[in-house]
């Protein structure tokens, strides 16, 4: 073995021992740094011929080049390594089942305003829909409840900062108010029809959204869902307004048993006003009369108020609790359940 076939050897005996890219590039300058053997070498050939040069030139460029490649095989090795060591650190347990993310789905008083929706919509009401900060006027007075009316205090509410302090703005404690603007917008449609003596399209609209008042129990919540409907029209009576929403009640409930009462009441806004109670005929519930809406003839002063004449116009409008539907339908007894945000409770409905 020669000088230079002993200086590849050793090379590659010493890149071997080497552990760490530290210690390779350490080993790497014994013979291919500036004052390596290698570099040593090159520098000894200015005293040969030119002959010798060639030779000597054209052998130590081949042990150069052993020496790059096994540096070149080390440096990979080592860079593998430690791959693999990092690989290992970060393994996965690929036998552990996988981690999916939860689909989401409506909340139960939305899939019960959906499907009220859809009902009615089915015996051809639209829905309308307006502001939660509402006016004095319209949620009140429009409705046949003035400042001075006792009715008022069954509707303590939350004013808020705008208006005026003989009109001031509030949180809506019933969708109702909708109704009139409603019915405002459809006369000015259709005003020249009025004023001509002709037949106004009836108005037959529900009306579901949030509403607020201050109560909180186990049945009552500060903020809660109501759904109110209104038909106005020149032939609509009382029997419209008990087909309409016995249909409803049955659709809904998915009991063709079902048992509907009108019971006098009295409501500001209708005269003569009924509360209606249902009565389910089997089930855990079978027997119970159990309220379910507020009903009744649209009172005169309402009408005029929506601007049309009660002389020629009659109509029959409901209210009833979104939350209490959903309640009954799915047997929950708390209703603070479904605004207290647990996913537990709330996914058994999707």
């Amino acid at each position: 073995m020669n000088e230079l076939d002993s200086l590849v050897e050793s090379a590659q005996q010493l890149f071997a021992q080497s552990a760490t890219p530290a210690e390779l590039e350490n080993a790497k300058a014994q013979f291919l740094g500036k004052a390596g053997r290698i570099t040593e070498l090159m520098k000894g050939m200015a005293q040969l011929s030119v002959e010798e040069k060639k030779s000597r030139g054209a052998a130590i460029n081949v042990a150069k080049q052993a020496i790059e490649a096994a540096l070149t095989a080390r440096r990979q090795a080592l860079a593998d390594a430690e791959l693999q060591v990092q690989l290992k650190a970060e393994a996965l347990d690929v036998s552990l089942p996988g981690r999916q993310r939860g689909m989401g789905g409506l909340h139960p008083v939305s899939l019960t305003q959906e499907r009220i929706e859809s009902i009615f919509g089915s015996m051809g009401f639209d829905v309308a829909e307006g502001p939660e900060i509402e006016a004095d006027w319209f949620n009140f007075t429009a409705l046949n409840t003035p400042e001075d009316h006792p009715a008022r205090s069954m509707h303590d509410t939350f004013y808020v900062e705008g208006g005026s302090a003989t009109a001031p703005n509030l949180l809506r404690t019933h969708t109702s108010p909708v109704q009139v603007r409603h019915a405002v917008q459809h006369v000015k449609q259709h005003r020249a029809l009025i004023d001509a003596g002709q037949s106004m399209p009836e108005i037959r609209v529900i009306v579901p959204g949030r509403t607020y008042r201050v109560d909180s129990d186990a049945t009552h919540s500060p903020m809660f869902h109501q759904c109110e409907g209104l038909w106005i029209g020149e032939n609509v009576s009382f029997k419209d307004l008990k087909v309409v929403f016995t249909d409803f009640c049955r659709t809904f409930f998915e009991s063709d048993d079902l048992v509907l009462r009108f019971r006098p009441s009295f409501f500001p806004f209708t005269e003569p006003s009924a509360e209606i109670d249902i009565q389910f005929q089997t089930g855990p519930l079978a027997g119970r009369w159990l309220e379910v809406a507020g009903s009744g003839q649209v009172h005169p002063n309402v009408v005029r108020n929506m601007g049309l004449d009660p002389e020629k116009y009659i109509g029959f409008a409901f209210g009833m609790g979104m939350d209490r539907l959903t309640m009954l339908r799915y047997g929950v007894n708390d209703l603070r359940l479904f605004f207290d945000g647990d996913i537990r409770f709330l996914s058994q409905f999707q």
